[in-house]
């Protein structure tokens, strides 16, 4: 899953996108709201995570400016914690609504609920068939024994079962797995889904040949 963290105070900045990469997520920043609604606009982003005190552009006006053209989920963080401005922030478009300093556990755990919402996907485990995924714990069995897989390996099985029954293009799983810092195309989408389909068995993913993927 691929996340982008706008914040302008740079050790809470690194912080975020630390503790994201950590637990397998793809993760893009920017430093001032004008930069985050350039990326904001610009990638199928799955969540999200916007400061509100921004310099040249604030939160406030980034988040207004996306919802007119995106439904992308989005948590606001901010050092705000008047009710009034959390009812603001609630009724200008934000899925959810966080206060510094925070806990990095809840963090992570508003991010994961934020992904599954956009998912419309309100268990945080899901079965298919014989393989079980269990979203808080990234943790993958098969007929209840534990598979152990990478990080990448992880987040296209993820992607793909949150979009269960819809064709996944090549180029869509590419935006959702790979950060900025990929530049490279290649074959590693290929190289993934090959090795998920040793390790869970070859039905699982289904190849739409010239088109891409699909979990049934």
């Amino acid at each position: 899953m691929r996340v982008l963290v706008v914040e302008d105070e740079p050790d809470l900045l690194a912080g975020v996108v630390r503790a994201l990469r950590t637990q397998g997520y793809s993760v893009d920043s920017a430093a001032d709201g004008e930069e985050g609604l350039f990326k904001a606009e610009s990638v199928d982003y799955d969540a999200v995570l916007l400061d509100v005190m921004l310099p040249v552009r604030d939160g406030w006006s980034v988040l207004e400016a996306l919802r007119r053209k995106k439904k992308t989920p989005v948590l606001m963080l901010t050092a705000r914690d008047r009710p009034v401005d959390k009812v603001r922030g609630l009724d200008s478009g934000a899925d959810d609504y966080l206060v510094k300093p925070f806990d990095l556990g809840e963090l992570l755990a508003r991010v994961r609920a934020l992904i599954r919402r956009g998912a419309q996907e309100p268990s945080p485990e899901i079965t298919l068939g014989d393989v079980r995924i269990e979203q808080a714990a990234r943790r993958v069995t098969r007929l209840g024994a534990p598979v152990t897989l990478t990080a990448k390996e992880y987040t296209i099985l993820e992607y793909l079962a949150l979009n269960r029954g819809r064709l996944v293009t090549r180029s869509a799983l590419y935006e959702h797995v790979f950060d900025e810092n990929d530049d490279s195309f290649s074959n590693l989408i290929d190289v993934h889904i090959s090795n998920l389909r040793k390790k869970l068995g070859h039905g699982l993913i289904a190849t739409r040949r010239g088109l891409g993927y699909c979990i049934e």
